[in-house]
């Protein structure tokens, strides 16, 4: 990418009060309201996963026409990513819902939000992107918060089989983590929205084979299940995901990675409103130390800024 792409895609951004951080952060807190929809709808893991992505795709199809008639295709290993990303974020979707019965709701949302660790891991690691000394200062606090948060304490060795739960809470994991990581690289050449297009459709697709393969997709929910996961659709598929894709490569990994922990912090308090769940000391306890966290990691300098280039 050359240093006008760049401006141009900057200019492009739609900018809030704050920046990318802002933005990312605004988007942390957009899909914290899926988790509640999803359990309000009652649906199982495959067929949530496949609605939610699904009942998207034509509000992204329409966001997608002016951006394709300005830009023209994007490129192929763009939609690569895209692809590939997907099939990452249905898999984290439906190993997640699985780990949550298997292992319990606590340790499952522990694992699964290493991501604060492995996404920074892995722009160092591939991009040689600097991780800064006050992130890794701060990440142990960081970790025992979401240990709090999660509830883990409470529940214990909880579920029907925390081996395998164990397994596939750490397979979700990781399958966040990559998906994240395409989904920041596949926003550095412009053509964002045809790229998170491409996700959506994949995720789509790989959610309903899963699901199919688990046996827990049903292809004719209720009204009132659609209802509710079309509101998810909303929250997260057209603006929390499509957000986190604009802003998160403007900033660097590190940055979008813990911005992203208000997600289950949000999705807490809102639990506790809205389906009157009671948090524990302990949860409210590891909420603070999150955002005490993250406000110490994220405004206290600046760090190092994302890499412009091609990926490669």
């Amino acid at each position: 990418m050359t240093g006008t792409d760049t401006v141009r895609d900057h200019r492009r951004t739609p900018r809030l009060p704050g920046g990318p951080r802002a933005g990312q952060a605004v988007a942390a807190l957009t899909l914290a309201v899926s988790p509640v929809c999803i359990e309000l709808s009652g649906a199982d893991a495959g067929t949530a996963s496949v609605y939610r992505c699904l009942l998207a795709l034509p509000a992204l199809v329409l966001l997608v026409v002016p951006e394709y008639r300005r830009e023209g295709p994007p490129p192929r290993r763009q939609l690569v990513y895209g692809l590939a990303g997907g099939v990452l974020f249905a898999g984290d979707m439906l190993l997640w819902t699985k780990a949550i019965t298997e292992v319990g709701a606590g340790l499952s949302t522990v694992l699964v939000n290493v991501q604060v660790v492995l996404v920074p891991l892995l722009a160092w690691a591939v991009d040689h992107e600097r991780v800064p000394r006050r992130f890794v200062l701060w990440l142990p606090v960081l970790v025992v918060g979401v240990v709090l948060t999660g509830g883990l304490f409470e529940e214990g060795a909880s579920g029907s089989d925390p081996a395998a739960g164990t397994v596939h809470a750490i397979l979700a994991a990781l399958s966040y983590s990559g998906f994240l990581f395409l989904l920041r690289r596949g926003g550095f050449n412009g053509h964002v929205r045809t790229t998170y297009t491409a996700v959506v459709l994949s995720a789509t697709l790989a959610s309903a084979l899963g699901g199919w393969a688990w046996g827990a997709f049903d292809p004719t929910p209720s009204g009132t299940a659609l209802g509710w996961l079309a509101l998810a659709a909303l929250t997260s598929g057209i603006i929390g995901w499509l957000m986190v894709a604009v802003y998160s490569p403007r900033l660097p990994s590190h940055v979008g990675a813990v911005l992203l922990l208000l997600t289950p912090v949000g999705a807490l308090a809102l639990g506790a409103a809205v389906l009157g769940e009671r948090p524990t000391v302990a949860q409210w306890a590891g909420c603070t130390l999150i955002l005490v966290s993250a406000y110490a990691t994220v405004t206290r300098g600046r760090g190092a800024p994302p890499r412009r280039g091609r990926p490669s």
